[in-house]
């Protein structure tokens, strides 16, 4: 019998207290702060501190950056109570792990898919980051665009290897919809989402989330009866 586990939830770019506290009610597990200027879901660190400030226990808080500096990962660290770091541009191993120690902080790294991208190409690529730092605690995968995230593109989830499956988290064009087929298609688990719970960049819809989460934990349950 194929044990299953309870596919854990993030909702990135929170910019308002009632998108936070819709999360948080819905049943998330994990909320994204964007700290990357150029997108409509930036926040600034004290915003985003005043955000958490009201969160419950158990409430995992993820500071996503894009190409930053170790020097604006370290002060966003200082001043925002964030459980781990997200690492969303074209970051190296290298860099991605002076950013985590200089936060003293866990990361995932995104992998954002290109056309071209083959299985193979995800598993160097974890196993570079896992090998550069004993912070990394996965990969991201998002579908490669121009923008950096939240552009709400799907790729083709048939590439990625079985092996790495459930310990990735899965990104990229993600809803209420498509939910129940991404998670028991892929088994990932954790998956992320950001435009497909919003009514415009960067403000939330408290329904979206509540159908997205209840998809989600649909997909738990037909998997738990398949391998029950």
């Amino acid at each position: 019998m194929q044990s299953t586990q309870r596919t854990r939830i993030k909702i990135c770019g929170l910019t308002r207290p009632e998108d936070v506290r819709a999360a948080v009610a819905a049943g998330a597990d994990a909320l994204g702060f964007v700290f990357y200027p150029n997108s409509p879901r930036y926040v600034s660190a004290q915003r985003a501190a005043e955000l958490i400030a009201a969160l419950p226990p158990f409430i995992a808080t993820v500071g996503l950056f894009v190409n930053a500096s170790v020097e604006q990962v370290a002060a966003v660290s200082r001043s925002v109570p964030l459980s781990m770091l997200q690492f969303h541009g074209d970051e190296s191993a290298q860099h991605s792990a002076a950013l985590a120690a200089a936060a003293n902080r866990p990361f995932t790294q995104v992998f954002r898919i290109k056309p071209d991208t083959v299985g193979a190409d995800l598993l160097e690529y974890e196993r570079r980051y896992r090998a550069a730092s004993n912070l990394f605690s996965g990969l991201l995968l998002d579908t490669f665009v121009d923008a950096y995230g939240g552009a709400g593109k799907v790729f083709d989830w048939s590439l990625i290897p079985k092996e790495i499956a459930p310990r990735v988290v899965l990104s990229g064009g993600l809803n209420a919809h498509n939910a129940i087929d991404a998670v028991v298609t892929v088994r990932p688990y954790a998956v992320d989402i950001s435009s497909g719970v919003e009514a415009a960049r960067g403000i939330k819809d408290a329904r979206k989330i509540a159908d997205f989460i209840r998809a989600i934990r649909d997909a738990d349950g037909t998997l738990a009866r398949d391998c029950g």
